[in-house]
């Protein structure tokens, strides 16, 4: 079970005793609102990369700036305790930037990990995560999942529902 540490100074500790041993520590990040069966491929398929995956997670503030004043649909410390009964998660943190440059460069992960929405050369925080050092890996399956998507269907559904016509 997964660990929510909101100190970005501690996380950095542990990775850093982590590295010192040999362990590859990957880092992903998002918002992870509706979780479904994409999010959770990409989180195995993150771990599989290394030996401790840490998950920085959007504040509810950061996913009000990036997706409109309507999300995020559920609470960040309830987003983080759903992440943490992952059992391919090991950290989840809470980061208030719409990009993950800062959370990266303080950490300084040995993996960088990106959805397939995502080249190696397209990652947004590219320049940041090779200026430590560390690599980037695209994970997970194509993108055939999206929590809007799954919203617009439980709004129609509860629509025809209402509808008796």
């Amino acid at each position: 079970m997964g660990v929510v540490i909101d100190d970005h100074g501690e996380l950095r500790r542990i990775i850093a005793r982590l590295q010192e041993q040999g362990r590859t520590v990957v880092f992903t990040n998002g918002v992870f609102d509706l979780l479904h069966v994409g999010h959770v491929r990409a989180l195995a398929d993150a771990r599989s990369r290394g030996d401790c995956l840490v998950v920085g997670l959007n504040s509810d503030r950061s996913v009000s700036e990036l997706k409109g004043p309507h999300l995020p649909i559920n609470p960040e410390l309830e987003r983080a305790e759903i992440l943490c009964a992952l059992s391919c998660v090991d950290y989840v943190t809470l980061f208030g930037d719409r990009r993950a440059d800062t959370i990266l460069s303080t950490l300084k992960p040995d993996v960088a990990a990106k959805g397939t929405d995502y080249t190696v050369d397209t990652v947004p925080e590219r320049e940041t995560i090779l200026s430590y050092g560390g690599r980037i890996a695209i994970v997970g399956d194509p993108k055939n999942h999206a929590s809007s998507d799954m919203m617009a269907r439980i709004i129609d559904q509860a629509g025809r529902r209402r509808d008796p016509g």
